[in-house]
């Protein structure tokens, strides 16, 4: 009597406990394929990258294990320190103008009153992000080109001599960065307007009334208020930003003149890939993971004193 009392009881708890094993099933397959693309393309090169910074291969020879020598080698590249100061110049131009710019961009367009106008604004300035890099280079490579570019055409007209955006280095740099804020200024802009449309009309109206001007209201009320979207943007820039690589490789292949475009992406695709240095290239690589991961979290850590979360 006990045994098949005992019996009965185990069959019950299987039986409640198999819809809640079936659903931990259901979820696991629904996180497979998630967790495999993590596993293939982010866990593994990430762990691979590791393991080859601590050998020297060329991709044709088997690899030799060296220890240290590629991150001590860091230490005395002056070219790897030429391009992480391009890539940091990049960085921080890119974050002030896109966070100026698309601040500003966002003011303008919430004060326009009719929709039509003010959706095709939102379109237009949009519009250039979702253009590939490979075609923004080009494009601008021609515009600007110091012989047939129409920039150079009309700046010709009003006898102003263009200079060779491209080829002179007190330039190349500055012309990427131009051209980067067209191309990516519309992603901005939109995480602005977004962050600017959430801030309660009723407080902007007892400033108003309180008698602020519109200066004051947009130090002590807007820029509070929108200060998450402002640093949410701030992180998402710099770290875009910190690996550039299109552009400057089409625009101005390996580096420009004297390397005054090189960043920090590019010196790794070529000591990987042209060089074939895979070791050093993979040291290099966690090197950029450790600048982003460290700006990352000093940009969190700042964010404490001037963030408005409440």
């Amino acid at each position: 009597m006990t045994a098949a009392l005992s019996r009965r009881t185990a069959a019950a708890g299987s039986s409640r406990r198999s819809p809640a094993t079936r659903q931990r099933w259901v979820a696991y397959a629904f996180l497979s394929p998630a967790a495999l693309l993590f596993l293939v393309f982010i866990a593994g090169p990430f762990i691979a990258a590791i393991v080859l910074s601590f050998y020297s291969w060329d991709m044709l020879t088997p690899a030799r294990f060296n220890g240290v020598s590629n991150f001590t080698e860091m230490f005395s590249d002056s070219l790897l320190y030429k391009a992480l100061g391009n890539t940091f110049i990049f960085a921080f131009a890119s974050v002030i103008t896109h966070i100026g710019g698309g601040l500003l961009l966002a003011l303008g367009v919430n004060r326009v009153m009719n929709r039509a106008l003010s959706y095709f604004v939102r379109t237009t300035l949009f519009f250039p992000f979702v253009i590939s890099w490979a075609a923004v280079a080009l494009l601008w490579k021609y515009v600007l080109d110091p012989t047939f570019g129409i920039v150079t055409y009309y700046l010709g007209e009003v006898g102003i001599t263009a200079p060779d955006w491209f080829t002179d280095p007190t330039w190349a740099l500055p012309s990427i960065i131009a051209i980067d804020f067209w191309h990516t200024i519309g992603f901005t802009f939109v995480i602005m307007l977004a962050g600017l449309q959430t801030v309660p009309k009723d407080l902007v109206e007892a400033a108003r009334i309180d008698g602020a001007g519109p200066w004051q209201i947009f130090w002590n009320v807007t820029v509070p208020l929108m200060s998450p979207t402002i640093f949410f943007a701030g992180v998402v820039t710099f770290i875009g930003a910190f690996q550039i690589f299109d552009p400057v490789q089409i625009i101005t292949p390996n580096g420009g003149p004297d390397n005054s475009t090189i960043t920090i992406v590019m010196y790794l695709w070529q000591k990987g890939f042209q060089a074939f240095q895979v070791g050093y290239a993979s040291a290099v690589a966690l090197l950029v993971f450790a600048v982003m991961m460290v700006a990352t979290l000093f940009q969190l850590w700042l964010s404490r004193k001037w963030v408005h979360t409440q």
